[in-house]
């Protein structure tokens, strides 16, 4: 009986000890903001092609809707509305045209809280301008300078995970020219996670031709020029089936080229072959 009652309590203090480490391994690993779980966030910016010769927009920060697990307070998060501010955003100001061509930008790369990403805000300043015929212009970003434009995201982000999201601006529908000669900027971008998405690549001749190429379905539009060696990358496309059209500079005389069908498939890049016009 002694040597039972002993082998019984050695079993339970065993027990105990298993139970007090399965809920230690739980508190670390369960990935939420009670349990301080981080996640990584790249943001990077990229523009569609549009006919001006600079459109300078002056980045401020970038923020993202967290909802946290239970009733956990956020970090940054000084209003309580779910709202902060990611660290180490690359402020400053960027000329949207020169992020053409599959050229982006790096404005992020930092960690943020695991938990449901509902939307991400690029908040813009005051220095915003654009260059019309060699003549800078402000331009105006009322609904910007506020709170920033919002965009959805609706991702769960892990711990211990990476999120890379790319920021498509369009300048040529984010441009609004006003009745007075003025300009406003009504950002209208794309956002595309990059982990889902995918790259098509491919060069022109002659390369001495700029070209606009751009990929579209009933979904989405993406566009960009191509470089002084004639290449071309359109990058963050959605998987799915597109019609890819060249657009030769007018001056050259040379007519639009077509390919009706461009298959992308997500984490993958579509490389064509050599297009001649």
């Amino acid at each position: 009986m002694r040597i039972l009652k002993t082998l019984n309590v050695k079993t339970l203090l065993l027990a105990a000890m298993v139970v007090v480490g399965l809920t230690s391994c739980d508190k670390e690993d369960d990935g939420s903001v009670n349990g301080g779980g981080t996640a990584n966030l790249t943001v990077r910016m990229t523009d569609a092609p549009g006919d001006y010769d600079a459109v300078l927009i002056d980045v401020q920060d970038i923020m993202i809707h967290v909802d946290a697990e239970g009733d956990a307070e956020l970090e940054g998060d000084d209003d309580g509305d779910g709202w902060i501010s990611v660290e180490n955003v690359n402020t400053g100001v960027y000329d949207l045209l020169e992020l053409t061509g599959g050229v982006s930008e790096l404005l992020a790369d930092t960690e943020v809280p695991a938990g449901f990403v509902s939307q991400i805000r690029l908040v813009l300043g005051t220095n915003n301008s654009i260059v019309v015929d060699g003549e800078s212009k402000p331009l105006n970003t009322p609904s910007a300078q506020q709170s920033g434009l919002k965009l959805q995201l609706n991702q769960d982000f892990e711990a211990g995970e990476s999120y890379a999201y790319m920021l498509d601006f369009d300048v040529d529908q984010s441009v609004v020219t006003t009745g007075n000669g003025g300009y406003n900027l009504k950002p209208v971008i794309r956002v595309a996670a990059e982990i889902n998405s995918g790259t098509v690549v491919g060069s022109v001749s002659p390369a001495n031709i700029q070209s606009l190429v751009k990929i579209s379905n009933t979904n989405n539009t993406i566009s960009a020029y191509t470089d002084a060696e004639g290449h071309f990358s359109l990058n963050g496309v959605p998987p799915g089936t597109y019609m890819l059209t060249i657009t030769p500079d007018v001056a050259s005389g040379l007519s639009v080229y077509t390919i009706e069908t461009v298959e992308v498939e997500a984490n993958e890049t579509t490389e064509l072959e050599l297009i001649e016009l």
